[in-house]
C-alpha cells in the first residue's frame, strides 16, 4: 500500500462521521443491483403467474373473510392479513412516503406504484411457500417463513441461507423497520403536535429533549412490554382491532383531501410522471434524476409493503388454512392495500400540496399536506391530530407486528429457545426505549440498510422456487377456473 494510499485511509477514518458511513452503506445496499434484482424478480413472477395480480385480485378479496373448517394454523386468514398489515401499514405509509418523495421528488410516488404492481406477484409467491412448506411443532404451532421454505423447500445445503435471512430479520426488527423507525416517528408527531417549539424540555441521556418526546417514549415503551410478553395471539388480537380502523380513518381523511382538490389532480399525476422519468430535471442531470427517483420510491415501497423482504410470510404460515395458493392470493392484497391505495393517497397529497419542496422533512411533510389539504373543512389543529394518531396507532401495531416476526427470527437461530426468547423480547423493549433519540436521517438509514440485506436471501429462494410456485398454481387455479366459471366466482368463492 502506498503512503498516500494510507493518508487517504486515515483521512477518511479521521473525519467521515457515523451518518455518513451508514449513508455510504445503504448507498452500496440499496445500489442498482438490489433494485434490479427486486424488480426483476417481481416481474418473472408476474410473467411466469400469468398476470396473476390483475386477473386473482377479485377473488383474492372474497378469500379474506371466509373460514376453512378443520385446517391446520394458529389464526384466521384475516387475522394473519391484520398481523402483516399491522407490520406494514405504519410510517412507510405517511413518514416514508414523505421522505421519499423530498429526496426522489414526485417521480418516487410512480416507483413506488411500479414495485408495488409486480411485489403483488412477490407477495403471493412468499405466502405460497410460507403455507407450503411451513411447520406443524408438536404443540399445534404453525411456523414458517424464508428460513423453512430455504431449508425445506431448497435442500439443507442451502441452510445457511436461512441462517443469513434469520439474522438479517432478528437485526431488522430488533434496530430497524421494527423499533427505531416506528418509535422515533411516534415521539416526533407527538413532540411536534404537543411542544412544537420545544418550551418544555428535560434533561435525558445528557442531552435537553421536549417533555412531550420523553413522555411519548417511556408510554409506547410500557405499552409494547405489555402485548409483546402475551404473544402471537394478543398481537393478532390488538392488529384485527387496530389496523382496519386506522386505515378506515386515514383513508377517508386522503379521500377528502382528494375530492376537495379533484381539479388539481390531473396535474399532479402529471408532475409525478414527468419527475419519474427525469423530464422536470435540469439539462445533464435527467439520468441521475430517474436513478435516484429510482431508489427512494422502490426502497421506500419496499420499507412500506415489505414485497420481497421475506418478513409477511412469517405470519402467512401461522394461517388456518391448507391451500397455499389461498393464502398466497390474501397475502397479495396486503400489497395493493397499503401502497396502491394508502401510499397513493398520501402521495398524492404531498404533491398537490406542495409540501415536499418546502423545506420540511419527515412527518411534518405529510402534516403540512393534510393540514392545508383539510383546511377548508377542519381547523388545522384538528387535521394536525387526525394524523398524528392514525401515525401513532400504525407506527405502534408495526412495532408489535415486527417483534413477532424477529422473535421466530431467534427461535430459527436458536432452535426456539425459551431463554433467548425472553432476552430478546428484552432487548427488543430496550430498543424502543431509546429510540426517540436518535435523528430522522439515521434511523431511516439504518431501517433501508437491514431491509435490504434480508430481502437478498429471500428472492434468491423465490427465484429458485419458482417452478414449485407457478406448477401448482396453475394446476389449482385452472382446476378453479373449470370447476367455476369467471360468472360463477361470486358465488363460490
Amino acid at each position: 500500500m502506498s503512503i498516500s494510499r494510507f493518508r487517504d485511509i486515515v483521512k477518511w477514518s479521521d473525519f467521515v462521521s457515523f451518518s455518513e458511513i451508514i449513508t455510504q452503506i445503504d448507498d452500496l445496499v440499496w445500489g442498482i443491483p438490489l433494485i434490479v434484482l427486486i424488480l426483476a424478480t417481481g416481474i418473472f413472477l408476474t410473467i411466469r403467474l400469468d398476470l396473476l395480480q390483475i386477473f386473482h385480485l377479485p377473488r383474492a378479496f372474497r378469500n379474506i373473510f371466509k373460514e376453512e373448517p378443520g385446517c391446520e394454523g394458529e389464526i384466521s386468514s384475516f387475522s394473519a392479513l391484520c398481523t402483516a398489515l399491522s407490520a406494514t401499514i405504519g410510517t412507510g405509509n405517511i413518514v416514508g412516503v414523505a421522505t421519499a418523495i423530498v429526496a426522489g421528488g414526485p417521480g418516487a410516488l410512480f416507483w413506488m406504484w411500479v414495485a408495488a404492481f409486480f411485489g403483488m406477484a412477490t407477495k403471493y409467491a412468499e405466502g405460497f411457500l410460507a403455507v407450503k412448506y411451513r411447520v406443524i411443532t408438536e404443540d399445534g404451532h404453525a411456523i414458517g417463513g424464508p428460513f423453512y421454505y430455504i431449508e425445506n423447500g431448497m435442500g439443507t445445503k442451502w441452510k445457511w441461507l436461512a441462517y443469513l435471512f434469520a439474522i438479517f430479520g432478528a437485526l431488522a426488527g430488533l434496530l430497524g423497520i421494527g423499533t427505531f423507525s416506528q418509535v422515533n416517528s411516534i415521539s416526533s408527531a407527538v413532540g411536534n403536535f404537543f411542544d412544537p417549539e420545544n418550551a418544555h424540555t428535560v434533561l435525558f441521556f445528557g442531552a435537553d429533549y421536549s417533555l412531550a418526546v420523553v413522555i411519548t417514549g417511556i408510554v409506547v415503551t410500557i405499552l409494547v412490554a405489555l402485548v409483546v410478553i402475551g404473544g402471537l395471539k394478543r398481537i393478532s388480537h390488538v392488529a384485527e382491532v387496530i389496523v382496519p380502523f386506522m386505515a378506515v380513518v386515514y383513508v377517508i381523511a386522503g379521500l377528502i383531501i382528494l375530492v376537495l382538490n379533484y381539479d388539481k389532480i390531473p396535474a399532479a399525476v402529471v408532475e409525478i410522471i414527468e419527475s419519474a422519468f427525469g423530464l422536470r430535471a435540469v439539462a445533464g442531470g435527467a439520468l441521475g434524476a430517474i436513478i435516484v427517483a429510482m431508489q427512494k420510491g422502490i426502497a421506500r415501497g419496499i420499507f412500506s409493503n415489505e414485497a420481497g423482504l421475506g418478513s409477511a410470510p412469517i405470519a402467512s404460515a401461522a394461517a388456518r388454512t391448507n391451500s397455499a395458493v389461498r393464502q398466497g392470493l390474501i397475502s397479495m392484497t396486503g400489497t395493493f392495500i397499503d401502497t396502491i391505495v394508502i401510499c397513493s393517497m398520501t402521495g398524492l397529497c404531498i404533491v398537490i400540496a406542495g409540501s415536499w419542496d418546502i423545506g420540511l422533512a419527515g412527518v411534518a411533510v405529510t402534516t403540512h399536506a393534510f393540514t392545508s389539504g383539510l383546511g377548508p373543512l377542519f381547523n388545522g389543529t384538528i387535521a394536525a391530530f387526525v394524523l398524528m394518531v392514525c401515525l401513532v396507532f400504525f407506527a405502534f401495531t408495526t412495532i408489535i407486528g415486527w417483534d413477532f416476526y424477529s422473535e421466530r427470527c431467534v427461535a430459527y437461530l436458536t432452535h426456539d429457545s425459551k431463554a433467548a426468547n425472553w432476552i430478546f423480547k428484552g432487548l427488543f423493549v430496550v430498543a424502543v426505549f431509546v429510540a426517540p433519540y436518535f435523528t430522522i436521517e439515521e434511523v431511516w438509514t439504518i431501517a433501508d440498510i437491514f431491509n435490504g440485506l434480508m430481502a437478498f436471501p429471500n428472492l434468491i429462494a423465490l427465484l429458485i422456487l419458482s417452478p414449485v410456485i407457478a406448477l401448482e398454481t396453475k394446476r389449482v387455479l385452472t382446476r378453479r377456473d373449470k370447476e367455476n366459471p369467471p360468472e360463477d366466482w361470486v358465488k363460490n368463492w
